[in-house]
């Protein structure tokens, strides 16, 4: 099996009529016209920055070289995670995304289920998480095609440091005042019910499918170890936040997952990684390094107020 260094990758930014023109001081990025709104950092189109696969997306690299990115038993070839950060100016668009097993029912591979980490956010932040009691399909409906479903939503406030998890079938909307990193599986399937008058598709037959009135939807109080806090441990995803600074081993960054695919997010700060048989790999603030199943041993620097987010994707059985 083909051994692969640890390797930077590429950022994506993706316009969305919601979001903002300038994204300092979180990314050097001032966009000419549109506003984006995401910045996609493990999208399929995503570019390795450094090594010897340097210049390849992702797509191409996880098709090549599965075994070596996830390990020999991997499922599918596929990127399994969706990591990104989302700009919100206006109030996204009322929706909700399909469960694996109706995504697949439109002829998809999967569907969508998502978590959001609050990495700042203004007070009187809040997002909308779910419906009120009581609510039926047809008000549903109703409210979302005279502009009313809203009143229908719960809405959640929401902190610096708050984990959500936003499963299929939930209905959701996120609210200007907060910066959010987004792991999902790796699908862009969204079906909106609502939009504000934007002017874009909606999907409301295909939403009243796929909501469902009781999800595991909600803030997740996080549970601290001696060594990491875990944020979410979830179906497809396990988000944790590394503690202390200084020099951390591969074998330590990993001890509560075992070998496996993992990405490591700087929050903020920077590192750097380091070890035998590849070039140094530095980590920017708001960059993300991945780390494949068959990378070599490693130590992780933090060269300045590194806050370190670790995310990996759970594999069928561990969850």
């Amino acid at each position: 099996m083909t051994q692969l260094a640890p390797f930077l990758i590429e950022p994506q930014f993706v316009k969305r009529i919601w979001g903002y023109r300038d994204l300092r001081p979180w990314f050097d990025k001032v966009a000419s016209e549109q506003p984006i709104g995401e910045v996609w950092l493990t999208g399929d189109a995503c570019v390795v920055a450094s090594g010897p696969q340097k210049g390849m997306t992702l797509a191409s690299l996880f098709a090549l070289h599965a075994a070596a990115m996830l390990g020999a038993d991997a499922a599918s070839s596929d990127s399994p995670l969706l990591v990104k950060m989302l700009f919100a100016r206006e109030k996204l668009s009322v929706q909700v995304h399909p469960d694996d097993q109706l995504a697949q029912k439109f002829g998809e591979p999967r569907g969508k289920t998502e978590c959001w980490y609050a990495l700042a956010a203004q007070p009187g932040a809040e997002v909308a998480l779910g419906l009120k009691p009581a609510t039926t399909l047809d008000a549903i409906e109703q409210g979302a095609r005279n502009g009313t479903l809203e009143e229908w939503l719960e809405m959640v406030p929401i902190a610096t440091g708050d984990m959500v998890y936003v499963d299929a079938g939930t209905v959701h909307a996120i609210w200007p005042g907060s910066v959010l990193l987004e792991t999902q599986q790796n699908s862009d399937l969204t079906y909106r019910l609502y939009d504000y008058g934007r002017g874009r598709e909606l999907h409301v037959a295909k939403s009243l499918q796929a909501v469902k009135f009781k999800t595991a939807a909600g803030k997740v109080a996080p549970k601290v170890l001696a060594d990491r806090t875990v944020l979410l441990d979830a179906q497809y995803f396990r988000i944790e936040r590394i503690e202390g600074s200084g020099r951390k081993t591969s074998a330590e960054l990993r001890r509560h997952n075992g070998p496996g695919l993992a990405y490591l997010f700087a929050a903020a700060g920077s590192g750097r990684i380091a070890g035998d048989g590849f070039e140094d790999v530095p980590l920017p603030a708001r960059g993300i390094i991945a780390v494949p199943a068959t990378a070599p041993e490693f130590v992780l620097d933090d060269t300045g107020g590194l806050e370190l987010i670790r995310i990996v994707p759970n594999r069928p059985g561990q969850k």
